[in-house]
């Protein structure tokens, strides 16, 4: 393996149109390039690969900021800085009021009657859906779960219809919402 031949000072001094690096007593040429400051991060300090790396180790970006100012910046980043909504709070339709305590007038605001408050607001998104296609309501009792899909497997098997492709596909629809709602920890045992 060929040994690496280093520069000499006159090889590596800097031509007339190069930058020179920027720390003291320095004259090798400035050709690694470190951020001025947090706030100026398109302007740029110049230097020699030795003292670049020695100013990289000590510049800290978040100097001078306490934790809450860190901590809001981070966050910000999360973002990537731009701006955002609350969930719902940009839907078209009319405008949007926000009445947690329901002291609002609906006529004519937009919204919708706040929902009852039946438990069903902890089921996800899954067992919704379960629940249409075996044609159930909420609250539900795994009793109830096993009752409507012994019947709705009694009417939509493929042997009671002749073998039909549709008949077999909504059965596989049925199973599959049901494993769902049996599976889930929201339907009660008894």
């Amino acid at each position: 393996m060929p040994r690496r031949r280093t520069k000499t000072l006159a090889e590596a001094a800097p031509k007339p149109h190069q930058k020179v690096c920027e720390a003291a007593g320095c004259r090798l040429p400035g050709e690694f390039r470190a951020p001025l400051a947090r706030d100026r991060l398109n302007e740029y300090r110049w230097f020699c690969l030795e003292h670049v790396r020695e100013y990289n180790k000590k510049w800290d970006y978040f100097a001078g900021l306490d934790a809450e100012a860190i901590e809001q910046h981070i966050r910000a980043d999360t973002t990537w800085r731009r701006p955002v909504w609350p969930l719902g709070g940009r839907r078209s339709g009319g405008p949007h009021v926000h009445d947690p305590l329901g002291l609002a007038d609906d006529a004519g605001l937009g919204e919708k009657p706040p929902p009852k408050m039946d438990g069903s607001e902890q089921l996800t998104m899954a067992e919704r859906e379960a629940l249409e296609v075996l044609e159930l309501s909420w609250p539900l009792t795994r009793a109830d779960l096993k009752t409507r899909y012994k019947a709705l497997v009694k009417l939509h098997h493929p042997d009671a219809n002749g073998g039909a492709r549709a008949a077999e596909e909504k059965l596989k629809e049925i199973n599959a919402a049901y494993s769902t709602l049996r599976a889930s920890e929201n339907v009660r045992a008894a």
